[in-house]
């Protein structure tokens, strides 16, 4: 059988890391510029060989589930299994481990192309649907990291943005009309290390054990949070930075591990200068790390030494 060269795009969650644990908001975009496909075409290298015995462990994860009857969906895997022999891998630019939904496409991916009895996508697309999604996909992806809300491979699938104003509300949203000529923009600052997301969660859960520090996310990280998706989903930019201000500090302040050490410096010359805010790009400790400014011509020079990617100007 010849497989539909469906494309699964990255994902940004440009709010919410953590705070969704603990049932702050989010806000999640696809991300056009990296994506991943299925492909069978004979393809040997060491790449296409490595993903191919990726996707085969998976698969035998997937059955496990199967068998135990701990799936809400009915993948074909013996399909699976015959196409994984044929030499099956994912042709994928996401980079691992940079917060951007590599396995979350690989989720979607496996998904769409080997489950029999898929949640139908409708043009308007309903919460509770969204939601059943979500939870499939939870399910699917912990494989990779031990915990998973199901939201990238969700945001991978969709392909759309997706508003979480909790854990069991979720929809579709309409971002704002980018402004291409405008000097503010939020942008991808690359650290050049991958990071380790089960470590990054696992982290966090174990501080979210002492009472100081569960109070901090489920208060103020989530105040400031969740301000920060009502003001830029509103286009509203001065609370918008206000907030961030807030956000990063707090991030600094309580979420260290999750900085690299060598970004510490900049993340708080940004606060200080007000120049620019930084906050993590999903689970940090390497990765992508997110920023925003009033001023990017102003943030490149400070930043000048790193790598920048605007993905959104206003």
């Amino acid at each position: 059988m010849k497989l539909k060269q469906s494309l699964y795009y990255a994902k940004i969650l440009l709010f919410g890391e953590y705070g969704i644990i603990e049932d702050s908001m989010g806000l999640s975009i696809p991300f056009n510029k990296f994506n991943g496909a299925l492909k069978s075409d004979g393809r040997k290298d060491e790449f296409a060989l490595n993903s191919n015995r990726d996707i085969l462990s998976f698969a035998h994860y997937l059955n496990e589930l199967q068998l135990k009857n701990e799936l809400t969906c009915q993948i074909d895997i013996d399909r699976l299994y015959t196409d994984i022999e044929n030499g099956l891998y994912f042709d994928s630019s996401i980079p691992q481990g940079f917060g951007v939904g590599s396995s979350g496409a690989l989720v979607a991916s496996i998904y769409d192309g080997y489950c029999m009895d898929k949640v139908e996508i409708k043009a308007q697309q309903s919460g509770d649907e969204i939601l059943i999604l979500k939870n499939i996909f939870s399910k699917l992806e912990s494989y990779f990291h031990g915990k998973s809300s199901g939201l990238d491979p969700l945001i991978c699938y969709l392909n759309l943005p997706v508003l979480i104003k909790s854990k069991t509300h979720l929809d579709t949203v309409g971002l704002p009309v980018p402004d291409e000529a405008g000097k503010g923009a939020i942008f991808l600052m690359d650290s050049g290390m991958p990071g380790q997301t089960q470590n990054m969660v696992g982290i966090f859960l174990e501080k979210c054990k002492q009472e100081g520090f569960r109070n901090i996310v489920k208060h103020q990280f989530k105040k400031y949070n969740d301000e920060c998706i009502d003001a830029f989903l509103k286009k509203d930019f001065k609370p918008l930075f206000k907030s961030l201000k807030h956000l990063s500090q707090l991030v600094y302040d309580n979420f260290s591990p999750m900085i690299p050490d060598n970004f510490k410096s900049l993340w708080k010359e940004g606060i200080d200068s007000n120049s620019y805010y930084l906050k993590l790009c999903g689970s940090g400790g390497g990765g992508f790390i997110l920023g925003f400014t009033e001023d990017f011509e102003l943030a490149s020079e400070k930043l000048k030494n790193q790598q920048l990617q605007v993905i959104y100007k206003f």
